[in-house]
């Protein structure tokens, strides 16, 4: 279980203009500012979750997760990982933890991946038969057996992210950090990466915590969400549930042949092609079926499709009413 209560960080950051004279006068005079990271940031986490930890860039996700990761110390608050304060036990804390960095690598650029490893299991002192028995079962479901033997430097981003996964679950971490674990992949490899994750959660019961800009990650993989903003928690809820809250618009797309020639109320168009009609729908005033009924009516319907808000749309529209 992950604890955290009451977090507080900051950093003392040195500003200074551009210019050859402001870099020699900032030699004996600095100007410094204080940005707070983390205000007051406090929640829970039980054994098996998966998480979504969202916010826009600054937000403070990363730093949460470098302190729930030993990395870094609080200014004050507590954080408990099953028990262990990360900073103050990081050695038995970092035996029970994997970390994802998808800008990161903790793979050695010119030896092959299987060195590297090799490196990883003397590292977190690894038995030979677990780690022979991980290794199998990362290698069949991440399709590394290629891989083993190529350089790291000679790796595509995609084969990279999915070896640096399996560096990650060698020595069989009981919680899980990702932090922008798809940045730059490709369609298949995002596929395959989110399968990963899931199947793992799913038979390991790993607790997952992913920080991401991609909603198709977070509503692929998790059920909670947590929004944090200029340092501090916003919102913690079921993504299911905010869907629902902001499920009061409809978009239906139309193919059709006719002429469209009158809506009805409730109904916005948002895009209007030659046999190919979008609106959006306010359900209290015209429900999808009314909308159906009523250009059928005037036309012939071939195709219909309903979609509800997106994770995308709904994370933008909480962004603007949180103000962040």
């Amino acid at each position: 279980m992950i604890i955290l209560k009451n977090i507080n960080k900051t950093f003392r950051i040195a500003k200074r203009k551009s210019g050859f004279g402001q870099a020699f006068k900032a030699l004996f005079s600095r100007e410094y500012e204080t940005v707070h990271a983390l205000s007051d940031v406090s929640f829970t986490i039980n054994d098996g979750e998966m998480i979504g930890y969202i916010g826009p860039n600054g937000a403070g996700k990363s730093t949460t997760l470098k302190i729930m990761c030993g990395v870094l110390t609080p200014d004050n608050g507590s954080c408990k990982i099953d028990g262990r304060t990360p900073w103050q036990d990081r050695i038995e804390h970092t035996k029970n933890i994997g970390v994802v960095f998808g800008q990161r690598s903790q793979l050695w650029w010119d030896v092959p991946v299987c060195d590297s490893f090799e490196l990883i299991r003397d590292i977190y002192k690894v038995n030979k038969t677990e780690y022979r028995h991980n290794l199998d079962e990362l290698v069949e479901l991440l399709d590394l057996s290629e891989l083993l033997k190529t350089p790291t430097r000679s790796l595509s981003l995609g084969q990279r992210m999915r070896c640096e996964l399996a560096a990650s679950l060698l020595h069989s971490p009981q919680t899980l950090f990702l932090d922008e674990p798809t940045i730059g992949l490709d369609a298949v490899s995002k596929i395959a990466v989110r399968q990963f994750i899931k199947k793992l959660n799913t038979e390991r019961g790993t607790t997952v915590i992913l920080t991401t800009h991609d909603m198709q990650d977070i509503e692929a993989l998790t059920e909670r969400i947590l929004l944090i903003g200029k340092g501090r928690i916003l919102l913690d809820g079921s993504l299911l549930e905010l869907k629902k809250h902001f499920s009061t618009r409809k978009t239906v797309v139309f193919e059709y042949n006719g002429e469209v020639s009158k809506l009805c109320d409730g109904m916005t168009v948002t895009e209007q092609k030659e046999g190919r009609l979008i609106i959006e729908l306010d359900p209290l005033i015209c429900s999808v079926s009314t909308a159906i009924a009523h250009l059928s009516s005037q036309v012939e319907v071939l195709d219909i499709s309903v979609s509800g808000i997106s994770a995308e749309e709904m994370v933008a529209v909480l962004y603007k009413e949180y103000r962040i």
